[in-house]
């Protein structure tokens, strides 16, 4: 960790995609710290480079150009196998869409990223007994996906995304399939992990309700920083 807390530092971020023969301005400079055990909202309309973003801090793609510091370590010029390791022991992945395997138990499905790691088998179905619990599904660990409501499978992914003691958790709209009452239930974990394990949390959303709990919010449009907020938000 830097000397000066930071655990994300973002510099000067571009992002440019050709298609055909338009180029695409994804990101146009962007910059931006984040420390250790923040709560931060990246927020924007469709095609504002919020998506992008999410994919450069999730290590998942590379900006054009700019630098991207991961806990003091210039990640943002590593090649896809370097990316990916970082990503699997680093960074935790909670999406819209749940994304679990069908026909596998909520156990299971938490277990999923240890499989890429050295974790004998009994420690792993420790740990996820543990991280289910966390996040309110005691007792529900051996049902199958498709016995699981929508909220509940998004604990799942919750508590998959935090089997590997991450660094980092990044939430791309993660109430986004859920009602207003589930949805909110989900942010109380969210908000729940951040304030009692001093997890680093991003929320990616366009929703103003979701990005209520964040204590920092940026706002993006055409791949521009328009805005920077600190404190909660005044609800009106």
């Amino acid at each position: 960790m830097s000397s000066n807390n930071n655990l994300i530092q973002l510099e000067n971020l571009t992002k440019v995609y050709k298609i055909g023969e338009t180029q695409v301005n994804a990101l146009r400079g962007v910059s931006y710290d984040i420390k250790e055990g923040d709560l931060v909202g990246i927020m924007g309309p469709s095609g504002s480079g919020k998506s992008t973003l999410m994919n450069i801090i999730g290590c998942l793609d590379r900006p054009t150009e700019g630098k991207y510091i991961l806990e003091g370590q210039e990640v943002s010029t590593l090649d896809k196998n370097m990316l990916a390791r970082i990503r699997n022991k680093k960074i935790g992945f909670v999406f819209q869409t749940f994304n679990l395997l069908p026909r596998t138990t909520a156990l299971e499905n938490t277990e999923l990223p240890l499989l890429y790691s050295s974790t004998p088998a009994k420690k792993a179905k420790e740990m996820a007994y543990h991280v289910l619990a966390e996040v309110g599904l005691k007792g529900r660990e051996l049902h199958r996906t498709n016995q699981l409501s929508g909220g509940e499978q998004q604990r799942v992914a919750i508590a998959r995304s935090l089997i590997n003691n991450p660094s980092l958790v990044l939430a791309d709209e993660p109430t986004g399939n859920l009602d207003s009452k589930t949805g909110k239930e989900i942010m109380d974990i969210f908000q729940k992990l951040n304030q009692e394990k001093k997890i680093t949390i991003i929320l990616v959303t366009h929703d103003p309700d979701v990005a209520s709990i964040t204590r920092r919010r940026i706002y993006l449009r055409d791949g521009l920083i328009i805005k920077e907020e600190n404190g909660f938000p005044i609800k009106e």
